[in-house]
């Protein structure tokens, strides 16, 4: 069982955003449509055998064509917020240059409609989706690719700044590094290794160079940054594994944190760079770490460490779910691997459910970055394998998806509770949470066999069905909504005569850009 939309809605403090999430390589399709150059993802995704079943991102969800549509089911969700990604190819075709008029049409489009049905945007300025000839011309082992970042943000900040209400410059350039050029497994495919850390000091670099463009362009909406964040576990008391757990924290999570959060990369690191040929100017340090108005964490699992290379870098229940054969990956680089969880409920990508991590994570953030600013959850869910009931005497379609819903209760209750007062991470000033996905989509390496939307898309007809999940999260915002109108109603009926006014206005600030948080 799983907490009621009533008693959990009660948790949700005032202001905080329910919302969703997508990222344009993963639901527009359209890839060579209106002036959109190549990514290097349009390459890697055509090599065969690179996506699970050979699956193409072609179409994907062709949310190009279809996004007022897809809007319209968010107005009827109720969201307060949508994030989605800009194409940085159908803005700059070659990721160098003036922007591309087509491009930025459909964006503008897109913000009117988010606005219009009120829903204020979250813009993500670079989801993976690296333009080719940036990628040619070494992609992020290349120092140009951050300046270039850079530029792209200046040309989204001048067209799209009265508009987005919260940025974020980067996302997760942990999995971009990791899976891109350590193991090979996500574009461009490249297996360096150890010698993948130019990619992780250029990606943060960028970021630096993103917010100092959105800055200088004054744009009055928030500006973050996201990463992904997993607690390290132990696989036993061997100290060895305690060991292991420590430098796996330290590649996944500090690395990419720390010069953020602190300003400097951990001294393991440090050390370790002595050992390299990279170097760096001391002054990008500042460029990265400049202050920021939230900082965006996506959680899906904790990950237990064991010493000794075992059976890859990844459990084979994982291996298995992306369609592929990573037996052998990153054996040759790492001292350690990743066990599975034995009592553990298991998503279809082989993930672990354990919601009491969240509370973990959220702890360890609290615990080591004392100076964090505001947090949003900006990704959160789960993919599990959908099965769809036929109502034949209505010829309608409902889809169970209990798992997913559960999953989604439980997790952001934890973070809830984990941040309430007397909450073990309760310093933290949690300010939102947003689901993923909208809708199901192109999984990069997986294809389409992972479903993790709110709305089924059918792979044929490409219609979207609200799942059980959508209509779940339905009843929490609406929930969530009666609550704060009867709060307003309290308060107005307790306070003196006169005051009934400024009360109303309390609970609904004017950020001067577009509503976030709860509306009554």
């Amino acid at each position: 069982m799983h907490i009621s939309a009533k008693d959990l809605a009660a948790l949700i403090p005032p202001g905080f955003t329910l919302g969703v999430a997508t990222a344009a390589f993963q639901i527009e399709g359209a890839l060579d449509e209106d002036g959109r150059g190549p990514a290097a993802w349009d390459l890697f995704a055509d090599k065969p055998g690179a996506i699970v079943e050979d699956h193409s991102p072609r179409v994907a969800c062709d949310h190009y064509h279809r996004m007022p549509q897809d809007v319209a089911l968010m107005k009827q969700l109720g969201v307060d917020s949508y994030r989605f990604s800009f194409a940085w190819p159908r803005i700059q075709p070659t990721g160098k240059g003036p922007a591309n008029r087509a491009g930025l049409a459909f964006y503008d489009r897109l913000l009117d409609e988010l606005l219009a049905n009120g829903i204020s945007p979250m813009a993500t300025i670079y989801h993976w989706d690296t333009p080719l000839a940036l990628e040619e011309d070494g992609g992020w082992m290349n120092r140009d690719t951050a300046y270039r970042l850079g530029e792209y943000a200046g040309i989204l900040a001048e067209a799209f700044g009265d508009r987005v209400a919260r940025w974020v410059t980067i996302n997760e350039p942990a999995t971009v590094s990791t899976n891109g050029y350590t193991l090979g497994l996500h574009s461009p495919g490249k297996d360096l290794l150890l010698g993948a850390f130019p990619t992780v000091h250029h990606q943060l670099l960028g970021h630096g160079l993103a917010v100092q463009a959105l800055r200088a362009a004054k744009v009055p909406g928030e500006i973050g940054m996201t990463n992904v964040y997993s607690p390290m576990v132990p696989n036993s008391i061997n100290p060895l594994d305690y060991v292991s757990a420590g430098l796996m924290d330290l590649a996944q999570n500090r690395l990419y944190a720390d010069p953020v959060l602190t300003g400097k990369y951990p001294d393991l690191i440090r050390a370790a760079k002595f050992f390299s040929s990279f170097e760096h100017p001391e002054e990008d340090m500042a460029l990265i770490s400049q202050p920021l108005d939230f900082y965006g964490l996506n959680y899906y699992m904790p990950t237990k460490v064991a010493v000794g290379p075992g059976g890859g870098a990844v459990p084979a229940s994982m291996a298995e779910a992306m369609g592929s054969d990573l037996s052998a990956a990153g054996n040759g680089g790492t001292p350690f691997h990743v066990e599975t969880w034995p009592e553990a409920d298991i998503t279809a990508y082989g993930w672990p459910v354990k919601p009491e991590y969240m509370r973990v994570a959220l702890k360890e953030m609290a615990e080591r970055y004392p100076n964090l600013p505001p947090v949003i959850l900006t990704e959160g869910g789960a993919s599990f394998e959908d099965i769809i009931v036929r109502d034949k005497s209505t010829n309608t379609r409902f889809i169970p998806d209990e798992r997913r819903l559960k999953y989604l209760s439980d997790h952001l209750e934890a973070a809830l509770r984990a941040t309430a007062p007397g909450g073990e991470a309760e310093s933290i000033d949690l300010r939102g949470y947003y689901v993923w996905s909208l809708m199901d989509n192109f999984e990069w390496s997986a294809g389409y066999n992972q479903p993790f939307g709110l709305l089924h898309v059918d792979r044929e007809t490409l219609e979207r069905t609200p799942k059980a999940s959508y209509f779940w999260y339905q009843e929490l915002i609406e929930e969530r909504s009666l609550a704060a109108a009867a709060d307003v109603a309290i308060a107005a009926a307790a306070a003196p005569d006169g005051l009934d006014e400024g009360v109303l206005d309390a609970e609904s600030p004017d950020d001067g850009v577009s509503p976030l948080g709860a509306s009554a």
